[in-house]
């Protein structure tokens, strides 16, 4: 078994994923909650928590404190914020497993959230809004997830609003944490060298933390009716444009043949996406196709940054992928292909002890279980070429085809026309 799960009982549970031959021991702590969480008055808040969990504790009082106390067992630590979950890690020696588990229960539970570092922090987050809205790359996405979801949680940026970011005080934190930081919604993880007495010293460490009842998630996904073209206008040597359309949520039978789509899509740089926008025709640098599944909602889409003047052609060629992969079966050396390549991706991220841990925790923390990584192999291997041409024939189909860019356009219309 790769993974071992234990539970406390107050609900916490532990995920450990022992690797014998690792000197290094990553620890996580995941929850479930992340910007989804929010509401309209709060959207911003779960990742302005991440940042002030590093600010300083009632035993570590300042950022240098905290850093100083990873640094000198040589570990690396960091956090990331999703829309549906968010992540607090620390990577070190596996004999200073401890002291890494004592920072991160500290920095969750004991952060000051000190008014004067609330506001100078305020700063740091303005302006990396600021860098994300002026980066095409990285904000095509979230133009793309406003266009598919709307106006409701999951079709907000994680970052959040200026004006929720200015308005946060100790007691915006405060609330916040006190209501998802619980052990029901917590998964403790570890990968790699676990080492002696772990249940002990997490008992110790987080027995007391109390749960309580909150509601188990955010409201379901709404349906989507927002139009078919979002265009953000940007002066730019280059646009950005995300075309997909709504798929499957996370736990969906067909999970396998879905991402099969995507990676004859556009996986690796043979890719038919690869293959046809940069190889063939020069319209882009980058071009890659994915699907995206959250617990009730998903896409299958294409991303490229590609010439502001053939941006029509790149349209249509991505479009005409989307729709040969629905059209025509995929022949079987091309599945077998690709059928490798999602394979040899999954085994090169287990190979280290956190990519093998985050694994795990996601479908922990998302799902209620983890799962073998020999399950997710065998449900690769199972995909047929009827199961793809299938998936895709459902999900690209009708007038359901999505279309965000971020260039220096202004007629949605005359992107419309390019959709069908």
């Amino acid at each position: 078994m790769t993974f071992r799960r234990e539970t406390l009982p107050n609900g916490l549970r532990i995920l450990t994923a022992p690797m014998d031959h690792a000197q290094s021991v990553t620890c996580f702590i995941m929850l479930a909650a992340g910007s989804r969480y929010e509401t309209a008055e709060t959207n911003g808040i779960a990742h302005f928590s991440e940042h002030m969990f590093f600010k300083g504790t009632e035993r570590r009082p300042t950022a240098r404190d905290i850093a100083g106390e990873i640094d000198s067992i040589g570990g690396e630590f960091n956090a990331f914020t999703g829309k549906e979950y968010t992540g607090y890690y620390v990577k070190c020696a596996a004999e200073h497993r401890d002291v890494a588990l004592d920072v991160l229960v500290d920095m969750l539970r004991k952060s000051k959230f000190d008014p004067e570092e609330i506001e100078r922090e305020k700063g740091v987050i303005i302006e990396e809004m600021n860098m994300y809205f002026d980066t095409p790359r990285d904000s095509i996405g979230g133009v793309y997830e406003s266009l598919l979801f709307g106006d409701q949680p999951l079709g907000w940026d994680i970052i959040g609003r200026k004006e929720t970011i200015r308005g946060a005080t100790h007691d915006t934190f405060r609330q916040y944490v006190d209501h998802w930081y619980r052990p029901s919604r917590m998964v403790i993880g570890l990968g790699g060298r676990i080492g002696e007495g772990l249940h002990e010293r997490i008992e110790e460490l987080l027995g007391d933390l109390q749960d309580i009842q909150v509601a188990k998630g955010p409201p379901p996904a709404a349906p989507f009716a927002n139009g078919r073209v979002k265009l953000k206008t940007k002066e730019s040597d280059q646009a950005h444009l995300i075309l997909g359309a709504p798929s499957y949520p996370i736990d969906h039978p067909d999970r396998y043949a879905l991402s099969m789509v995507a990676t004859v899509l556009g996986g690796g740089m043979s890719s038919r996406l690869f293959t046809e926008v940069r190889e063939r025709r020069g319209l882009g640098y980058y071009v890659f196709g994915v699907n995206h599944s959250y617990t009730d909602a998903g896409t299958l889409y294409s991303q490229a940054g590609v010439d502001i003047a053939r941006i029509d052609e790149a349209v249509t060629t991505i479009v005409g992928e989307l729709r040969r992969i629905a059209d025509e079966p995929v022949p079987a050396a091309e599945l077998e292909k690709a059928r490798n390549f999602s394979k040899g991706r999954f085994v090169l991220q287990l190979e280290s002890p956190q990519g093998l841990i985050m694994f795990g925790l996601r479908r922990e923390v998302l799902e209620g279980g983890a799962v073998e990584p020999e399950e997710v192999l065998a449900g690769i291997e199972a995909v047929t070429s009827e199961d793809v041409q299938r998936v895709a024939q459902d999900v690209i189909r009708g007038n359901l085809m999505r279309l965000a860019v971020v260039g220096p356009f202004d007629d949605a219309e005359r992107f419309e026309q390019l959709l069908d």
